[in-house]
């Protein structure tokens, strides 16, 4: 489970000395006793934790150039990820079905998670948790919100759902074959198979259950997929990707139909229109339950894997209109040229930040319209051609 962190990344911060961060583990460990959890946890817990410099580091890196669609969803979903979500599918037959009754999320949907998040069981990450969350909750950055993260580490290691020194996960505490952050753990981690502990390392009946119980928290309906790759009609309106949503009568009565060219269904449902790729890509109506993979992680791009994986290991075929593979991976100074060309061209793309937002996407779209060309807010190659903006590395 992706930590989303908002903004620009702050400066690199100077290490703490020791003394700085024996005081800071210090103040934690008071605080997590007075928040309940035991004297014995927090003192045993807290004398171990280490400062981990590589987790600051981590946490402060971000990617030169953005991911371009399709190689994110190719390296995602591909065929031995396909191949191994359908064995690990059928091998759990009876768990899933089980979870699926339970909590309404249909076992692919489950399968899929456990695949994108760590391989199906075979990575978990290495980091010792509560260093990584003691050296997070320190940090000036985002104490607050690690802090918190670390004291419910510290109560589910007083709980007894496992031992500190074997609770590892990723840089940022996500724990698990689901990797949960340790305050979705508390608050939506069961005990599915019956030995009286929530293990989310060990015992993968826990594990789906909790995957699934989290997802009908966050709404799922059981009656819908989510959502569901479309062709549009010549000459379309991508300003109506703009995550709107629409009956799908309407998509429908626009011209939209499924991948294969047959007509929507009536249904009673809302649907937003994606084009992560621009209109020489793929198009998605995706449903109220991509909102709730949303839930899980912020980001469209993986949403749209989480549902692409669920159809695949279900027995679906790969995308009708496959993104294509040479479309450009914008360095982020780039972007800023971008916004900064697009606004002196009298097309608003907001603060020059290097995030390609929905302000920046729709100036991008004016000037696509007012250039003649498919105005559907994709930065592609001819984009910054027109706008003199070199994609540099």
């Amino acid at each position: 489970m992706t930590v989303a962190f908002s903004g620009r990344v702050a400066a690199e911060a100077a290490a703490p000395t020791s003394n700085d961060f024996a005081q800071c583990k210090q103040r934690l460990e008071q605080r997590a006793v007075s928040e309940g959890v035991s004297p014995k946890t927090a003192g045993d817990v807290m004398a171990q934790a280490q400062y981990l410099p590589r987790v600051i580091e981590l946490d402060r890196r971000q990617p030169e150039f953005t991911t371009t669609f399709a190689d994110y969803l190719n390296r995602r979903v591909n065929t031995d990820r396909v191949s191994k979500g359908r064995e690990m599918l059928d091998k759990h037959r009876d768990l899933l079905a089980r979870v699926t009754r339970e909590t309404g999320v249909p076992g692919p949907y489950l399968v899929a998670f456990w695949g994108l998040e760590t391989n199906f069981g075979s990575y978990f990450g290495k980091m010792s948790v509560p260093s990584s969350l003691t050296t997070l909750a320190c940090d000036a950055r985002r104490s607050e919100f690690f802090s918190k993260q670390l004291i419910a580490a510290l109560r589910i290691i007083d709980e007894g759902a496992i031992p500190a020194d074997q609770m590892e996960g990723s840089w940022a505490g996500a724990m698990g074959h689901v990797q949960f952050m340790p305050t979705v753990f508390l608050k939506h981690a069961v005990d599915a198979d019956g030995d009286g502990r929530r293990d989310l390392w060990n015992s993968l009946p826990d594990a789906m259950m909790s995957a699934g119980r989290f997802l009908e928290s966050m709404g799922w309906d059981g009656d819908y997929r989510w959502g569901r790759e479309v062709l549009l009609p010549e000459g379309f309106d991508y300003a109506l990707a703009d995550g709107r949503r629409l009956p799908l009568k309407q998509w429908r009565d626009l011209g939209i139909t499924d991948a294969f060219g047959n007509k929507l269904a009536h249904e009673p449902i809302k649907a937003a229109l994606l084009v992560p790729a621009g209109h020489q890509g793929p198009a998605f109506l995706v449903y109220h339950n991509f909102k709730v993979i949303m839930g899980w992680n912020q980001s469209e791009f993986y949403a749209i894997a989480v549902g692409y994986l669920a159809d695949r290991i279900a027995g679906a075929g790969k995308l009708q209109n496959p993104p294509p593979e040479d479309a450009p991976a914008l360095s982020r100074q780039t972007v800023i040229e971008l916004q900064k060309a697009l606004s002196a061209r009298g097309f608003d793309a907001g603060k020059p930040d290097g995030i390609l937002g929905p302000s920046t996407r729709a100036a991008i779209r004016q000037f696509e319209a007012s250039a003649g060309m498919v105005a559907d807010g994709y930065p592609g190659t001819d984009v910054l051609q027109r706008l003199k903006v070199d994609n540099e590395r």
